[in-house]
């Protein structure tokens, strides 16, 4: 694949994080009003586009390779912190989505809302995050 095409892979990727941290909030907001039905979809859609986003994050480093932050002085520690907490935190929530839905979708919902408010706050927390990383990277302190 061309290096052209691939050059758009960040900015997809923080779009569909962005997509995820709306379409959560969203559903955060749709359960607080007891619309069960559009709450499912709309999680359902969050978890769509954050599988979307993995899928496109995979295939574009196997491609592209990693870029290196180029940022000096203090901006080094503020972007490795929020790096290393997003990135411990994607691996962490993945089984935690998949456990919350699993247990929405059954009908468990005793137990799906003993897992939920943690799940929607780190999914919350990584998907914004990986906004912020992209524009960090990729705009604002390119070095």
């Amino acid at each position: 694949m061309q290096a052209q095409t691939l050059s758009y892979f960040p900015a997809i990727n923080a779009s569909l994080n962005a997509a995820s941290a709306v379409l959560l909030v969203n559903g955060y907001r749709l359960i607080k009003q007891r619309n069960r039905d559009a709450h499912r979809y709309s999680m359902i859609a969050a978890f769509c586009t954050s599988t979307v986003f993995l899928v496109c994050y995979l295939y574009y480093h196997a491609h592209h390779g990693v870029l290196h932050f180029a940022g000096q002085g203090w901006r080094r520690p503020v972007y490795f912190t929020l790096l290393t907490s997003h990135t411990i935190l994607a691996v962490v929530i993945v089984p935690l989505i998949l456990i919350t839905m699993y247990r929405g979708l059954k009908g468990q919902f005793k137990q799906h809302v003993r897992w939920a408010p943690l799940t929607y706050w780190l999914w919350l927390y990584v998907s914004v995050t990986g906004v912020v990383i992209y524009y960090l990277l990729y705009h604002l302190w390119r070095g």
